[in-house]
């Protein structure tokens, strides 16, 4: 009997959520049944947003995202595609002459998000349930396809519903035969798995059928369902409104905000983590869009993008493909060439049978990066619409696929790009992600990786307790951390950040809870971790612009405080792992000195520096480093070099401390090598050490020892090779005691050295003009 006969009830049509079969049959029925009103699994909510669906500037894949109003963070989603059912349905019901009533029925996100945490929206249901504790539901789909004799549901799915109408007069006659069959083959599933049912699920239905009662109230029979087909058998269950009351009573509720937001083909995906996600959106999308000659428009698709990665395709290689996904098809009887059929066809055809242009075609078109638009005219928070505001301004476009953005923080229009990217940062909005610049690594530039995900709506919705613009919202929430932080060094990374984002008006509050824990922190480390981020600070406030001569008062007085903590801190017994860790902190305290440009501070640092060399009860990783920095700054004259190198690698010094001293002074990548190659009184001091080292002795100090020359380059290795095989006194040419080397004059000639004074300036002029141009 024809489901349009009012004499049977209501049409119930269960489907797949996304399947572009699915999709065509649920219009195909609607047009057979004309009802007078569409029912559709989904939060009542959403009703009010509806028309929107009907909006030109709405382009799915869109979702229905759902938060408490009080907790952004706790919400769901509920996707849609162009190749949705439900999207399908919706369409239908506003593309009539005489537009039909569409509503949602589900159980209301009120409800939903009052029970549970965040998720992925209600669509997870779908294959993906979560029964009764110690028991799970199974996977409606691939118990179908195991009786139906095919070991991948996908395949099966594709062959039962989604080439149905797949190609010219493929249509099928009746078109709720599926839906009648589906349903059957769920009653019989839910029959046989009754002791895996999901709690939620009952709730949920429960609502549907209080809905429907609601429908049949208004409309009588002539109405439609789409929904899940897991529910159909539930939905045409003879159960009594008392008893759905029942279960309905008594649940929790949270006020809940709603709205429309872009959705993208690759969070469709299964592998993204959704529920009722499926393997390969981009190309059920094109099973939708190309109901002629899908696989010739598919593979003619596929060339385009192996032709824009230089791969030699031709229109034979198309045709041949075509061919070759044909008759793989027939030969395992199936209606038409599926996925399976034509990827194998590009890879034998188009991709010489390597996996690797493959993989390429799968990623961006099997799956790809389709984002959805949503109309200005959905509701959204003002910290939304301030960010799109911009967005537009600043000509950044919000996209699926990964990009890479490059500024000149010069130009007011990249600088202004910065600011934004470094404000939603803050907020907790990881549009773009900074990353090393390829154009160089001057201060004026900046990399960013951008890429849009659906998640960022909802931190835009969280970060909108903050404030109704960006500059506002990071502003208090760039004080509000400053408030709360615990440790030095995230204030001081704080101080930075806000640098970097232009928050002038925050600086204050940052710079008082930077003071007050300053003050009250004495652990050299911590001390020595926070300095580095505020010198980077001024460097930044020159570039951007910022006014950050506040920071320096704060950085010259931790600085003060690091050279009165750390020697006592160096001397207290300190294992290798502390050592090491206090070493890394005595170069980033060196390079911050550096960059806060005070003369009178890098005097009492040297004088640490020295006083780090010379004490005997530091360990040599230490004492090795401190020796090494005073040499590259000029300050430890070449003979005290030796001498504290001399005194380090004694027969009286423990092995492994001598070791750490040659890894302090030569190690960690600072050149140590090629001051050993052109330095034979320190190589031979290191020679003559190694050689004296006790046999039982060696075995303990060599991996330090192969860790500290493993890290020079190998130009560099075989140089020192070349040296300890001859001796580190009989280099060729070399010079004698007290001589200059050969080629040399045994002084500075001012003369000559006065005549390249211009060339030199005019090469570091060059050099240094974007630089220059930079400041403020």
């Amino acid at each position: 009997m024809s489901p349009a006969a009012p004499a049977r009830g209501p049409l119930l049509l269960g489907v797949r959520h996304h399947g572009p079969g699915s999709a065509r049959a649920v219009r195909a029925a609607l047009d057979a049944a004309r009802p007078a009103a569409v029912l559709i699994e989904g939060p009542p909510e959403g009703d009010a947003l509806l028309p929107l669906a009907a909006d030109p500037a709405m382009r799915p894949p869109v979702a229905l995202l759902a938060h408490a109003a009080d907790d952004p963070g706790r919400a769901a989603f509920w996707p849609l595609a162009e190749f949705s059912p439900e999207w399908a349905a919706i369409r239908w019901a506003q593309q009539q002459p005489d537009p039909v009533p569409v509503r949602f029925i589900d159980l209301p996100a009120a409800h939903t998000l009052a029970r549970r945490p965040q998720g992925e929206g209600e669509g997870e249901e779908e294959g993906a349930g979560a029964g009764a504790p110690g028991a799970v539901r199974p996977d409606p789909l691939a118990v179908l396809a195991e009786t139906a004799g095919y070991d991948d549901p996908e395949r099966w799915w594709e062959d039962a519903v989604e080439h149905r109408g797949a190609g010219p007069g493929a249509a099928p006659r009746d078109p709720a035969a599926a839906f009648e069959a589906l349903g059957e083959a769920m009653a019989a599933l839910r029959e046989t798995y009754a002791d895996r049912e999901d709690p939620r699920d009952l709730v949920r239905e429960a609502h549907m059928r209080q809905r429907m009662r609601a429908a049949r109230r208004e409309f009588g029979d002539s109405y439609a369902v789409v929904c899940g087909a897991w529910h159909v058998p539930a939905l045409r269950a003879r159960t009594t409104a008392a008893a759905d009351r029942k279960l309905l009573t008594g649940l929790p509720r949270t006020k809940v905000e709603t709205t429309w937001v872009p959705w993208t083909h690759r969070r469709l995906a299964r592998a993204g983590g959704y529920g009722a996600g499926i393997a390969s959106p981009g190309w059920y999308a094109h099973l939708f869009a190309a109901r002629d000659r899908p696989v010739e428009r598919w593979l003619t698709k596929v060339a385009g993008l192996l032709r824009e990665e230089d791969r030699q395709v031709s229109t034979a290689h198309v045709i041949e493909a075509v061919r070759l996904a044909e008759t793989l098809a027939a030969v395992r009887g199936r209606p038409l060439p599926g996925l399976a059929e034509t990827l194998e066809a590009v890879r034998a055809v188009m991709c010489d049978g390597s996996d690797v242009p493959l993989a390429l075609v799968e990623d961006r078109l099997v799956v790809g990066d389709v984002l959805g638009r949503v109309p200005d005219g959905a509701p959204a928070v003002p910290l939304q619409r301030d960010l799109t505001r911009q967005q537009r301004s600043l000509r950044l476009k919000a996209e699926a696929p990964e990009r890479e953005l490059e500024l000149d923080l010069r130009k007011d229009t990249d600088a202004a790009r910065s600011l934004l990217l470094h404000r939603l940062r803050l907020l907790g909005i990881d549009w773009g992600r900074p990353t090393a610049s390829r154009a160089g690594t001057g201060t004026f530039r900046e990399t960013w990786r951008l890429r849009w995900e659906p998640e960022l709506s909802v931190r835009v919705a969280e970060a909108g307790i903050w404030g109704t613009t960006v500059l506002a919202a990071a502003t208090a929430k760039a004080e509000a951390d400053a408030a709360a932080a615990g440790e030095l060094g995230e204030v001081t990374a704080l101080a930075e950040r806000c640098l970097l984002a232009g928050l002038s008006e925050a600086l204050p509050a940052v710079l008082r809870a930077l003071a007050d824990l300053a003050a009250l922190d004495t652990d050299a480390a911590r001390l020595a971790k926070a300095l580095p981020a505020l010198a980077r600070s001024l460097r930044y406030g020159d570039v951007r612009g910022t006014d950050a001569s506040a920071l320096g008062a704060v950085a010259r007085g931790l600085a003060e405080r690091i050279c009165v903590a750390l020697p006592p801190a160096c001397a207290a017994g300190l294992d290798a792992d502390a050592a090491a860790e206090l070493r890394d902190h005595v170069d980033a305290v060196h390079g911050a000195v550096g960059l806060l440009e005070d003369d009178g501070l890098r005097e009492r640092w040297s004088a640490v520096l020295r006083t780090l060399a010379g004490r005997e009860s530091v360990p040599g990783l230490i004492r090795g480093r401190a020796a090494r920095l005073l040499l590259d700054e000029g300050r430890l004259p070449a003979g005290e070099t030796a001498r504290l190198m001399g005194l380090a690698l004694s027969p009286a010094a423990a092995p492994a401390d001598a070791a750490g001293w040659i890894d302090g002074f030569a190690g960690g990548g600072a050149g140590g090598g090629t001051l050993l190659v052109h330095d034979d009184r320190l190589l031979g001091l290191i020679d003559a050490w190694l050689v004296s080292v006790p046999a039982e002795a060696f075995t303990g100090v060599l991996p330090l020892l192969r860790r500290t020359f493993g890290a020079y380059e190998p130009g560099v290795r075989r140089t020192l090779g070349e040296l300890a095989r001859r001796g580190p006194g009989a280099r060729p040419g070399a010079a004698a005691p007290g001589a200059a080397p050969e080629g040399f004059a045994p002084e500075l000639d001012p003369a000559r050295a006065d005549a390249v004074v211009d060339l030199v300036r005019l090469l570091l002029t060059a050099a240094g003009t974007g630089a220059a141009a930079a400041g403020p």
